[in-house]
């Protein structure tokens, strides 16, 4: 099942598109690598002269997931303004946007962190992009002014993770606006107005 155009693309990014799509969908334990092989429309040989090990490829998965996901959720809080404050409840549209995508199976970083060994690169990996949004967030609470913006951090990152996972139990469009408003109200109790 090749993508449109995609014999066009480099061998390298047919792989990894084929690895995002077949792996957000069915997770990386899930996906084989003659099936990546198959649906990228390369040869064996290809495949591991780009990712010598299937954990090559998940990471690679991840990265590309990272630049997705991340990307995302700065974006959302920078168009929330330049107040701090503003983009910490902000960036909770990244979640409204990533749920009502058509094929929607949740955190790709907690879903692969489920299925990988604790200890393994790819795991590790998953722990890595979790920290990194956390200090984000740590900074921007921090600038917003709030008592202690690593509990913040923590609390509204909970708050992004849950909204990911209640938006593959049930998809009810109004769990992202739920998720903004608890945001909201966390951020005000957090961040004394200036």
């Amino acid at each position: 099942m090749n993508q449109p155009g995609a014999a066009a693309q480099p061998a390298r990014e047919r792989i990894l598109n084929t690895a995002f799509r077949l792996f957000y969908a069915h997770g990386p334990r899930g996906v084989g690598v003659d099936t990546v092989i198959a649906e990228s429309d390369v040869a064996k040989a290809t495949f591991y002269k780009y990712f010598p090990r299937k954990d090559d490829l998940v990471l690679a998965y991840l990265d590309k997931v990272d630049q997705a996901w991340f990307g995302g959720l700065r974006a959302a809080a920078r168009a929330a303004g330049d107040d701090p404050r503003a983009q910490l409840v902000g960036m909770f549209d990244a979640l409204s946007t990533a749920c009502r995508r058509e094929g929607y199976h949740g955190c790709a970083f907690i879903n692969t962190a489920a299925e990988s060994q604790p200890g393994s690169d790819v795991h590790a990996r998953t722990v890595e992009h979790k920290q990194v949004v956390r200090a984000w967030v740590t900074d921007l609470a921090r600038r917003a002014g709030a008592g202690d913006p690593g509990l913040l951090a923590r609390q509204l990152t909970l708050l992004i993770d849950g909204g990911l996972g209640d938006g593959v139990l049930d998809a009810d469009p109004a769990t992202p606006a739920a998720a903004k408003a608890a945001a909201q109200a966390l951020v005000e109790a957090a961040c004394p107005a200036t």
